[in-house]
């Protein structure tokens, strides 16, 4: 598959996309938008297990490149193209397999809102985040509110928006807006290692229970029960969970399949 705004590698079952416009702080223009949904069908392959999301250059992304909000919009079609980015975000979320951010430099706007559906966000410590819709009346989007008030709860939330300007990195870590901060020089090594420790584990489980973690914040404990038992039912079928009891009862490193 050939992208114009991104670049996919795939080695030992980790696919690193990279947004690929350096010389824009990896906004996110039409060509990006387009190379997203061209890119789902990539990452559903069951030989990539694990994908790792970074930026080119000093940035993340720097969110919507701002030709895109010059247009003279019509507000139905406004709409079409705010669904097709926010369709890919929802496909990264609802992928059965782990997903991470390594965040180079700055994640504003739409590149927050991309990194806030990965799973796990390590940054960069020089790496600074936030939103700054308000300087081009405009709102967080694309899930960037709702995904937002789920993962740091609404009063936090608030505080981060009305704040009007980035927040560094350790106050991300604080406030639990991302999971690590490492020595810029690291950051793609350490994404590496943790990426590659997932890959190693039984796809079907991890991806389930990515599913169930996911469904978690809108389900009551009964019905999470439910669906939790109905997952161990088909994930002690596999021939990754016998793998695993036998590898156990032999002292070894299990050697996952994906069966």
């Amino acid at each position: 598959m050939s992208f114009r705004a991104l670049r996919l590698e795939i080695a030992d079952a980790v696919a690193t996309v990279t947004l690929d416009r350096p010389d824009h702080r990896n906004a996110v223009d039409d060509d990006m938008r387009r190379d997203f949904a061209a890119l789902t069908p990539e990452l559903e392959d069951p030989a990539v297990r694990v994908v790792v999301i970074t930026g080119a250059g000093k940035a993340f992304s720097a969110g919507g490149s701002i030709d895109h909000f010059e247009k003279e919009w019509n507000p139905a079609e406004f709409r079409l193209h705010s669904r097709r980015l926010s369709a890919f975000y929802d496909d990264l979320e609802a992928l059965e397999k782990p997903v991470l951010a390594a965040m180079n430099g700055a994640a504003t706007g739409a590149g927050l809102q991309l990194a806030l559906a990965c799973d796990l966000r390590i940054a960069a410590e020089d790496a600074r985040m936030g939103y700054l819709e308000h300087k081009l009346g405009l709102i967080p989007s694309h899930g960037g509110a709702t995904r937002l008030v789920k993962l740091l709860g609404l009063s936090r939330a608030k505080a981060l928006y009305f704040a009007g300007d980035l927040v560094d990195a350790e106050e991300a870590l604080r406030i639990g807006l991302i999971h690590a901060v490492v020595p810029a020089e690291h950051l793609m090594e350490e994404t590496r290692r943790r990426a590659l420790d997932l890959a190693s584990r039984a796809p079907a489980s991890l991806g389930m229970a990515k599913r169930l973690l996911n469904a978690a914040a809108d389900t009551d404990l009964r019905t999470g029960q439910a669906l939790e038992a109905f997952a161990q039912s088909v994930a002690v079928r596999t021939q990754d969970h016998r793998e695993g009891v036998r590898a156990f009862r032999e002292k070894r490193p299990p050697r996952f399949q994906g069966d």
